[in-house]
């Protein structure tokens, strides 16, 4: 995916390893602090990003899904700036910053995607901090809600654990699991499974107005 713009000639100047690697949910694809060698681009599953702070609290500052491109600071950074973990199964090509960096020398295209994905990543979350940051209880579960919907089918939306959630959105567990019992009840989401992961939406204008 991040190099759909490259042609023949381009793909000759790799002289480094791309693998194919999979995660199980839970597996950390890489850890905050950790030296930075590889970017990877998600092909199937999700991806939660975590930082760890001084007091020892865990927030999760993004949720990435196919499509998107992990540990882009290792252009600018010698370490990750957070945990990445699978929060479900996660297909990634794992690329070698070396690479890159190579690649974006010498191809004006790569370099300009590179730049977009950069600024796409930085101002997704931003979104996400104001998204799942601000506002009541009722109003960040809702955006939760809206967020993890499918691209394929937008009136299904997977949720996960309580916990995470709560990392999500600075809510406690109990304040979370409360806000999606609310929601259920009023009819607005419908759960698809036993474990209340997959919610069928029935408003999503309703999501959208709350206050």
């Amino acid at each position: 995916m991040l190099f759909a713009d490259l042609n023949e000639s381009d793909f000759e100047l790799i002289h480094a390893p791309i693998d194919d690697l999979v995660f199980q949910p839970g597996v950390a694809l890489f850890g905050e602090g950790r030296s930075a060698g590889h970017v990877m681009t998600i092909r199937a599953g999700v991806v939660k990003l975590v930082r760890n702070a001084a007091d020892g609290r865990a927030r999760i500052v993004r949720i990435l899904k196919p499509g998107d491109v992990i540990g882009l600071e290792a252009l600018f950074s010698p370490v990750y700036d957070t945990d990445a973990v699978a929060l479900s199964p996660v297909s990634v090509c794992k690329i070698p910053i070396t690479v890159i960096k190579d690649l974006s020398a010498q191809s004006p295209r790569l370099h300009m995607r590179l730049m977009e994905r950069w600024h796409r990543a930085v101002k997704e979350a931003d979104d996400w901090l104001a998204a799942l940051n601000f506002g009541t209880a009722r109003q960040r579960v809702a955006n939760i809600i809206l967020k993890m919907r499918h691209m394929e089918d937008p009136t299904l939306t997977t949720l996960f654990s309580r916990e995470d959630m709560g990392a999500m959105s600075d809510l406690k567990l109990e304040t979370v699991s409360r806000e999606v019992s609310r929601w259920t009840k009023e009819g607005v989401i419908e759960p698809q499974d036993k474990i209340g992961r997959l919610y069928r939406i029935t408003s999503i204008d309703k999501l959208q107005a709350v206050d």
